[in-house]
């Protein structure tokens, strides 16, 4: 079911599925083809590498723009799914935020979580941990709050070097702590020229006093202040979050994807794909959002109509702002949300045109059935059928088939009865029918289908895909195609005949369990 050939050659994030589409392990990649290509490609993993890659089924990829939003989106997505194969991180460190107590005298420290009994205003995420600590270390020592879990009489070493202003020993009322407080919220907030304006007023006002030292404690702070905005340490905690949509359109559908950034950073990719309509982005925002709480702003491509964005507000109950933007980060995460799309959605667009091509078809495929039948022996024999939808699995319209009319091992006469009762069933319910229908065999199972389909007068383009060997064979010759095994085209009817193998298999075996136990 993985085809290597859809993986982009970008920095991101890749997620292993298993055969209930559960995520089973989450990794990231600086070229996510060529890591997701090691694992199939390498044979000496470990044991709990080589159990989570025979799990493996299927993967999703989200395209960051850089290795290291690969990393912070890595860890959002680990912590919130919690696959098997990955570490447990339940007990690790996440990033770390700056703390500051709500007592009298505040204390500044290192929070790991957000809520809890531990109250105070939390800064951050850090996502490195030594810039986090040299970001702690300054307003340490430039506002000398204290860190000392309780008060006690005794004067501690940092009170002694001068680096705490000691309330313990009561060398600092509270109001004059407070202020220190205020200060140091204020550059962690980001508000660092708010600060050292006032700052440079109350360093003037010490100086007419002639209160000097003074005066040289608030330049030193200045100086600290300034030479700190010069960097940048701590991803700041945003309390706008964002949502940004892109979409295409190719031949009357609407390829569409959702990016969530939460507090600055990437959390989550939707994928939808819906036909197109005159306004189908005012649609998509006006059902999605019925149901999702909006964000604060919301980054497209294209202005909606205005009566949109007084819709998302009154359901958010407050103001939400609807942007598009020219240049800067938000145009950055708008074009890394079209290259989602054309990894996600177009990557397979080739792979169509290409079988088309080969087969001879008027067009690409859009929708291809794939038959397959499974059986023990000759006993509890099944028949399954998978749907592909623009060369993708369309699971809504898979199908189970419990064989009725055929008795111990007989493949040929199985692949009849199926195809027989699918499109017996889809005339009857005048529903269309596929664009190509490919059996899981060789030539014999493709004869069976084929006659089938004429008894029905069902004129759908037919191939068979033998074992082994890899061969597609077409009806009208007895050659097989001269189509490369590694070929895009090829590539792509093996993955569709191993879905429906895999599909099969199960259903075979959930027959056989629920006969054992009854």
């Amino acid at each position: 079911m993985i085809d290597l050939s859809t993986v982009p050659q970008d920095p991101g994030c890749y997620l292993f599925k298993d055969v209930e589409e559960t995520i089973i392990y989450i990794g990231k990649a600086k070229n996510l083809k060529k890591r997701v290509s090691s694992y199939f490609q390498k044979t000496d993993h470990n044991a709990k590498t080589n159990l989570m890659v025979s799990e493996a089924v299927d993967l999703d990829f989200i395209i960051t723009g850089s290795e290291v939003e690969a990393l912070i989106l890595e860890n959002t997505l680990i912590k919130r799914h919690q696959p098997k194969y990955n570490i447990d991180l339940k007990d690790a460190k996440s990033y770390a935020f700056i703390r500051i107590s709500n007592d009298p005298y505040p204390r500044i420290g290192i929070a790991r979580y957000r809520g809890g009994k531990k109250e105070g205003t939390l800064y951050g995420p850090f996502v490195s941990a030594a810039e986090r600590d040299q970001v702690l270390s300054f307003i340490k020592q430039t506002f000398h709050l204290r860190t000392c879990r309780k008060m006690t009489r005794r004067a501690c070493l940092r009170s002694h070097l001068g680096t705490c202003s000691a309330p313990c020993q009561g060398k600092v009322s509270e109001p004059e702590y407070q202020y220190q407080v205020r200060s140091a919220d204020m550059v962690l907030k980001g508000r660092n020229q708010d600060l050292i304006t006032t700052l440079k007023d109350e360093m003037a006002r010490y100086a007419d006093c002639q209160e000097f030292e003074r005066a040289l404690s608030i330049r030193d702070q200045i100086t600290a202040i300034e030479h700190l905005s010069q960097r940048q340490y701590v991803q700041r905690q945003k309390q706008a979050n964002e949502h940004i949509i892109h979409y295409q359109v190719s031949s009357g559908t609407v390829y569409l994807i959702l990016f969530t950034i939460e507090r600055g950073t990437l959390t989550s990719k939707e994928e939808f794909v819906f036909p197109e309509t005159e306004e189908f982005l005012e649609e998509f925002i006006v059902q999605y959002y019925a149901s999702v709480k909006p964000p604060n702003e919301l980054i497209l491509p294209v202005m909606p109509d205005s009566s949109v964005e007084d819709y998302l507000s009154d359901l958010r109950g407050t103001r939400v702002t609807l942007t598009i933007p020219i240049q800067g980060a938000k145009k950055h995460l708008l074009d890394l949300v079209m290259k989602n799309i054309e990894a996600s959605f177009f990557s397979g667009k080739m792979r169509l045109i290409e079988l088309g091509e080969a087969l001879h078809l008027a067009g690409p495929p859009e929708v291809i059935e794939c038959f397959d039948i499974s059986h023990l022996s000759g006993t509890g024999t099944v028949g399954s059928m998978v749907s592909f939808k623009d060369g993708k699995p369309d699971k809504r319209n898979y199908r189970r088939f419990r064989i009725k009319t055929v008795e111990g091992i007989d493949d040929f006469s199985s692949i009849a009865e199926v195809v027989k009762r699918r499109y017996s069933r889809l005339l009857t319910e005048e529903q269309p029918l596929p664009d190509l229908i490919i059996i899981d065999g060789g030539l014999g199972q493709l004869h069976a289908a084929h006659a089938e389909l004429e008894k029905l007068q069902v004129s759908v383009p037919l191939i068979s895909i033998a074992k082994r060997e890899e061969e597609i064979y077409t009806t009208g010759r007895t050659l097989p195609l001269p189509l490369p095994k590694k070929s895009p085209a090829s590539m792509l009817v093996q993955e569709i005949r191993d879905e429906a193998h895999r599909f099969a298999i199960t259903y075979q075996r959930q027959i056989r369990r629920k006969k054992i136990l009854s």
